[in-house]
Parts: structure tokens; sequence; C-alpha cells
């Protein structure tokens, strides 16, 4: 797929992010705008993966670590098939399987329930080692936050994933470089985020989180690196898309009112236009 068509389904996403959190009336838009790009790269792209056959054995695996931007993740899912779109409106309604955060139970395609910041890194180094232990070919992908990454958990993980010497997983960094608190920077540094990677004998690459000429580089950088585990630093901008969100951190956690959906989704629509004229 060019790069075209993968922005035109980026694009689609971020309209479906603003579609469920208006819905809802709560949830996380920051987040899951800066890594649309991302998710949609994995999963139109990068990933082999079916929405026919959701639990195919044979599929890679992607966690979602910072699960509270699960909106990002359900708008992919949607736009990949697997299950319609008009559902995103039911995200966090009562009765509804879009919970606020993954349910691997309930939602086809979600590999792992996940929200509770630092764990889901953990889940994913278990499904990289179950495939060595199985001599299975799938891998493993796994997005964390830069905020999330403050929390121990994640560097336990880390340090036994390059310990087992863990080639089939892919650890990707959100960096946006805000969080609910405000900088991270301030609030609690995670940085130099590649130099502590490396440390846990990670490959560390760096990409453009919202230029797909980068996003494709790093992945296939991280597809032939052999006896490591790779982490991918993805700069991005935190309400990517969105004119008034962009680079606020008070839209880590607050959801569009009706003014500010039909902006939000007037500035998605304009960029789709532009799109189409390319």
């Amino acid at each position: 797929m060019d790069n075209l068509e993968l922005a035109k389904i980026a694009n689609e996403v971020r309209k479906g992010i603003i579609e469920a959190v208006h819905s809802a009336k709560s949830g996380h838009p920051g987040g899951s705008l800066s890594a649309a790009d991302i998710f949609t790269f994995l999963y139109f792209e990068e990933m082999n993966v079916d929405a026919k056959n959701p639990k195919d054995p044979k599929r890679d695996r992607f966690v979602l670590s910072k699960g509270h931007v699960a909106p990002g993740l359900y708008a992919t899912l949607a736009q990949k098939g697997y299950f319609p779109t008009e559902d995103l409106k039911t995200l966090r309604k009562i009765g509804s399987y879009l919970q606020g955060h993954p349910d691997m139970k309930k939602i086809p395609g979600v590999d792992m329930s996940s929200g509770s910041l630092g764990q889901g890194i953990s889940a994913a180094v278990g499904m990289a080692l179950s495939a060595k232990l199985s001599n299975d070919s799938y891998r493993v992908f796994t997005l964390v936050g830069d905020g999330e990454i403050q929390e121990g958990q994640v560097w336990e993980a880390a340090m036994f994933a390059g310990h087992k010497n863990l080639d089939n997983l892919v650890v990707i960094v959100d960096n946006n470089g805000l969080q609910i608190d405000g900088d991270i920077k301030d609030v609690c540094s995670p940085y130099p985020i590649d130099k502590k990677f490396e440390a846990f004998n990670f490959h560390v690459v760096e990409m453009d989180a919202h230029d797909f000429d980068s996003i494709r580089a790093a992945f296939t950088e991280a597809r032939n690196v052999k006896g490591q585990p790779v982490a991918i630093i993805a700069k991005s901008v935190k309400g990517k898309g969105v004119s008034f969100m962009e680079n606020q951190a008070s839209w880590h956690g607050s959801a569009p009112n009706d003014e500010q959906y039909e902006i939000a989704m007037e500035d998605l629509k304009k960029r789709g236009e532009a799109l189409c004229q390319k």
C-alpha cells in the first residue's frame, strides 16, 4: 500500500477517534491521535493479521500497553474490518463491547486486555518468548506511552527481553512529550529514552511518527534486526490532525463538546479532501 492510501486511512482513523470520544463524552483523544499513523501502518502494512480470522495462531500480535488510547486502536480495527465503524459511537456506553480499555474477551482483534500502565509490555514480552519456545514465526508489537515508561515494570520487562534476545519483539514508544500532568520531562523525565533501551540490549530506531516514509524505514530496519529486541522511538505530536488539540496536554483525557466536535471533524474533512487531490 502506498503512502497516500495509508494517509487517507489514517485520516479516517482520526475521524473515528473523534466520533467515538465525542459520543462517549469521555476518553483519551490526544494520545489516540498521536498514534493514529502508527496504528494505520501496523494494521494495513506491517503486521500479518486477518480481520476474517482474528484468532489465527500464526498471526502477529499487538498489545496496546497504553490502553487508555483504545479509541485509536478501535478506530483502526474498524477500518480494517474487524467490526462496523458505526459501533465506534457506542464507546464506553453501558452494554457496549467497546469499553474504555481493550478487552480481549469481547473485542475481535484485541490480543491482550490492557490499561494498567506498565503491564502491557510485560504481556508482549511473554508472547514473544512463547513464540521462541514454540518455534513459531509470529512477531509481537507493543505500543507504550512516553509517560508510561516512567513505570518501573517497563524496564523489568525490557531487561528480560534483552536478556532473552527476543528479536521477534518490537516496542514502539509514542514520544509525544506530554502526559496528563504536563510535559514528561517536568513530571519525571524518562530521557534519554534511546540510551535506556540500548542499556537493556535493544536495537533502537527513531522515526517521525507522522511521516510514512520514516515509519516504513523504521519498521523495515526492525524487521532485519537479529539477536536483539527493537525499540522504535516515535517522535509524535499529541492531538495530531486536530488544530486545537495539537501539543495540548489538556486533551490527554478530555472529550470535545458539540462545537469542538464540529471544528475537529471539519479539520479532518479538509485534510481528507486535500489528500484526495494529490
